[in-house]
């Protein structure tokens, strides 16, 4: 499939995955909330923005945390992310660290299935397995060749 080779269309699905992950944890979580879909819009390019370029380096500089809580660390920092984004931007509602916590939770599980899915369904099927090649010699029988 051609079409997924383009960045400009990656980022496209990449942005409607983070927005659908915005709705279900806008829909799940009772502290969540958005008012209209400029309002989602506007949080899905902060979320990108902040995914790109702040939480490398907050991951960079609390590795040893993240290496020690087993990547439980990295929860954390999208938590923070997710709560910080609902402290700027108006007409989206965090209500707190605790709903902020299942919303990044929510979100990152419903980037992670629906990204696999999209990538399952752009992958070529390959053809399906051909009879058996002949072994060397002739023979067809169970014997390791040396």
């Amino acid at each position: 499939m051609q079409a997924m080779n383009n960045p400009f269309v990656n980022l496209l699905v990449r942005w409607l995955i983070l927005a659908l992950g915005v709705v279900f944890s806008a829909t799940l979580v009772p502290g969540i909330g958005y008012d209209t879909g400029t309002t989602l819009a506007v949080v899905v390019l902060l979320l990108s923005f902040c995914n790109a370029v702040l939480k490398p380096l907050m991951v960079l500089f609390t590795l040893p945390f993240v290496i020690l809580s087993l990547g439980l660390g990295v929860w954390l920092i999208n938590s923070l992310l997710f709560y910080f984004v609902g402290k700027l931007v108006d007409g989206f509602h965090v209500a707190g660290f605790g709903s902020a916590m299942l919303g990044a939770l929510i979100v990152s599980v419903t980037n992670l299935v629906v990204t696999r899915l999209v990538r399952n369904a752009a992958e070529p099927r390959p053809p399906p397995p051909s009879a058996p090649a002949p072994r060397r010699g002739g023979r067809n029988d169970d014997v390791i060749d040396i």
